[in-house]
């Protein structure tokens, strides 16, 4: 539609010192993001000035959420902003709604300059709960450390910001706007999409539909539950896997999103998925999943709720990769993991003689690998997996690849783990999480852990756990140079690595909201007592942290945090303790 011509307005304003992005973007309360000045509109400056004039001026950026309390009121804001800043054109979501992975893929369709994406991820949602915003550049993924580094230079001396107040959009109608703007720019236009169909085309170039179809609908097909948890891959989940490939529409739940994500915590997790894993026990389906927020993590159990780690996840669809379509005409260029994510992949790896890259925590990363040519499928132990048809991880995409092993072995998923276990052996991993710490005691712990290990009387120290020897490989503060382009990324974790591939990992993590987020994961691999109990495994292994007095040095953490603990694998439950 036509519109006269609209001011655009200079606003004074002045720096917060707490905009400094983390691995997913900016994440607060939403009370940070309604109850300061200007809060959100010094970000969104941050993020526009870091893109040189001459790029934005008539460029399209993406733009898009998962529809949780905040997002349309941050959508106006950003197309009156982007209007104001010389951005050519908006690509938006249907109602400001927009997966994770559809962002990334409609950015890379559209040769978009990038995309602003709306998200706190797996964090709860609604007025109390918390929002989040995050720059993906051109390429589809998470800004690189040096821009983010640059948005949070010019968020630290901000002293303005351009805007459109007048500058209303329509975001439950589907088409093109065209907006006139009393400034030197064209004019400026909005358009809005169908959320899902370009995804879904993408992933029809992926996977053998017809194939998937017949597993889901056919004379033999298999029952599967999918929760969407009342986040955005419900539209996904009803128009790719109920609509086209033919399941019931009673086997996508919770599908309608909401702002406040229905009450719950949108978390693909036994714990947080209780719908999903109560209806699972009985055994009447044969595959379950359920996704976050944003619809870029996701859970996968088989019958009766066995649960599949995201470190087994990746590490099965390496192994069955030319399941996959995709896969049989691209070839396979390398595998990757984030460090704390156990070394399940790499034995893979190993036994295909295919590249396996070990990278920091940040999708950032395997984006770099996959630019260069150098990586075809990656995951993460937070229930991140995907693959380099974008470069962001893809929920449902993992969710089409296990069902393209199912369709392709006629195995239930446990015979699928059990037997990838008999074969690599298993990994017993487990995460335990110490939040809102108290950074500078926290930075003073991971000082201390560091000089004890760097010892050198420390690699080599054998500790006896029952009738088992732990013996210290390698310990160090992990560092990463980056095979595509030279960069280096130091501090990214202390590893203690024993002799038969065990490790310990302590980290600092960068996608809380406020205070410290100190994480320790255990790795604890096993040859031959593959079936056993988790929790009884990695209690074994926790010797080894109390034979090290490491745990001593966590007392801080009793006072100054809500001690949750990630309990990430039992054949059939995983809980939070």
């Amino acid at each position: 539609m036509e519109n006269s011509p609209l001011q655009v307005v200079t606003v004074p304003t002045a720096p917060y010192p707490d905009q400094r992005p983390g691995t997913d973007g900016l994440r607060k309360s939403v009370c940070v993001f309604q109850s300061r000045r200007n809060y959100l509109h010094n970000f969104v400056q941050s993020i526009l000035s870091s893109i040189d004039l001459r790029d934005r001026q008539g460029s399209t950026v993406v733009v898009g959420g998962d529809g949780r309390f905040f997002n349309q009121t941050a959508i106006e804001v950003i197309v009156q902003m982007a209007a104001a800043n010389g951005v050519g054109r908006l690509i938006i979501g249907h109602h400001g709604i927009m997966s994770t992975p559809a962002i990334s893929c409609v950015i890379r369709k559209y040769k978009a300059i990038g995309g602003i994406v709306l998200t706190a991820s797996h964090n709860p949602g609604g007025p109390h709960g918390d929002f989040g915003i995050k720059f993906n550049t051109a390429n589809g993924g998470p800004a690189k450390e040096a821009v983010s580094s640059k948005i949070f230079l010019i968020s630290r001396t901000i002293e303005e910001f351009a805007i459109c107040p007048g500058l209303k959009v329509d975001l439950t109608t589907l088409g093109r706007q065209t907006f006139d703007l009393e400034n030197k720019f064209k004019p400026f236009t909005v358009e809005i999409v169908d959320s899902v169909e370009s995804y879904a085309n993408l992933l029809r170039n992926i996977f053998d539909f017809a194939a998937l179809k017949e597993l889901l609908s056919g004379d033999h097909r298999i029952k599967i539950r999918l929760d969407a948890m009342h986040g955005v891959a419900g539209p996904y989940v009803r128009k790719i896997l109920c609509e086209e490939l033919g399941c019931p529409a009673n086997s996508a739940i919770n599908c309608v999103p909401m702002d406040d994500f229905g009450g719950q915590h949108p978390d693909p997790h036994p714990t947080y998925a209780t719908d999903l894993t109560d209806s699972m026990r009985d055994g009447q389906y044969d595959f379950g999943a359920a996704f976050d927020a944003d619809g870029d993590r996701n859970m996968i159990l088989g019958k009766h709720g066995f649960f599949v780690t995201p470190s087994d996840s990746v590490a099965v669809i390496a192994n069955n990769i030319f399941c996959i379509p995709y896969f049989q005409h691209t070839g396979v260029r390398g595998f990757a993991r984030s460090m704390p994510t156990s070394a399940a992949l790499d034995r893979v790896a190993k036994a295909t003689k295919i590249e396996l890259y070990e990278t920091p925590t940040g999708w950032k990363f395997f984006g770099n690998l996959m630019d260069a040519g150098m990586l075809s499928l990656c995951g993460e132990e937070s229930f991140g997996t995907g693959g380099d048809h974008i470069r962001e991880k893809d929920g449902l995409w993992a969710v089409l690849a296990w069902l393209s092993i199912l369709a392709s072995r006629r195995q239930s998923v446990e015979d699928i783990v059990k037997d990838h276990w008999l074969k690599y052996g298993r990994n017993y991993f487990t995460r335990y999480d110490y939040e809102d710490v108290d950074i500078d005691a926290a930075c003073e712990m991971m000082e201390d852990l560091e000089m004890m290990i760097a010892d050198k009387s420390f690699v080599r120290q054998r500790f006896a756990v029952e009738d088992k020897i732990y013996q210290v490989e390698k310990a160090d503060n992990f560092e990463y140079t980056d095979p595509a382009d030279s960069t280096i990324s130091r501090n990214q974790g202390l590893r203690i690595i024993f002799s038969d591939g065990s490790r310990i990992i302590y980290r600092l993590s960068g996608t809380g909201r406020s205070g410290a987020t100190v994480r320790i994961y255990i790795d604890s691999y096993e040859k031959e007592l593959i079936f056993e109990d988790t929790q009884v495994e990695n209690l074994l292994f926790l010797s080894v942290i109390q034979l090290l007095s490491i745990c001593i040095t966590l007392e801080f953490a009793a006072d100054r945090s809500k001690d949750r603990q990630q309990v990430c694998l039992s054949e059939n439950t995983s809980a939070w303790r």
